[in-house]
């Protein structure tokens, strides 16, 4: 399954938001440096779809504020 996120790094707290039912707008404390804003967003949905990180791959979009993110069986 595939799902596009927004991700507003360095928030005051982390907060997902859900906008569709493939589409997710998440906050994190994180600050987007060496892809830790990356983790904690894998982190973020991992406990939100209760799967674990390593059911997570980010597809696309490293560098970006929007991402898609491709979630394992």
């Amino acid at each position: 399954m595939l799902i596009k996120v927004k991700v507003n790094p360095g928030a005051k707290k982390q907060q997902i938001t859900k906008k569709s039912p493939d589409s997710f707008e998440i906050r994190v404390k994180a600050k987007p440096i060496q892809g830790s804003a990356n983790q904690a967003v894998i982190k973020v949905l991992a406990d939100y779809f209760k799967i674990p990180r390593q059911k997570i791959r980010l597809i696309k979009g490293a560098r970006s504020r929007n991402k898609i993110f491709k979630l394992l069986d």
